[in-house]
Parts: C-alpha cells; sequence; structure tokens
C-alpha cells in the first residue's frame, strides 16, 4: 500500500468517526465491548472458562 493511500483511508476513517453522532458512537463502543469474550476465555481457553462457570452454577 502506497503512502498516498494510507493517508487517505485514515482521513476518511476519521472524517466518518467524526461525523457520527455522540450518541450512536458509544453504542457502537458498548456493542463492541458486549461482543468480546470473558478474560478467562480469552486468556485461557475453553476449559478454565467452562470449569469456573460450571463452579458459578453450583453455587
Amino acid at each position: 500500500m502506497k503512502t498516498n493511500d494510507y493517508v487517505k483511508y485514515i482521513t476518511e476513517t476519521v472524517v466518518k468517526y467524526i461525523d457520527q453522532p455522540k450518541d450512536e458512537r458509544i453504542k457502537i463502543k458498548q456493542e463492541r465491548k458486549e461482543g468480546k469474550a470473558s478474560f478467562w476465555y480469552r486468556w485461557f481457553g475453553l476449559l478454565p472458562y467452562a470449569f469456573i462457570s460450571m463452579k458459578k452454577k453450583r453455587r
């Protein structure tokens, strides 16, 4: 990718972000957070996550 293309892409992205209303930006940010996997699943995989969730269900 040439430098001009990269600068054009960054500029378009920033302008698109600035043109959005603040409420919409906050909503998109929260949706992205909710879609993220939990800490245990991201860092340690499925088995520790399953173990911890089973342990929580028993309580």
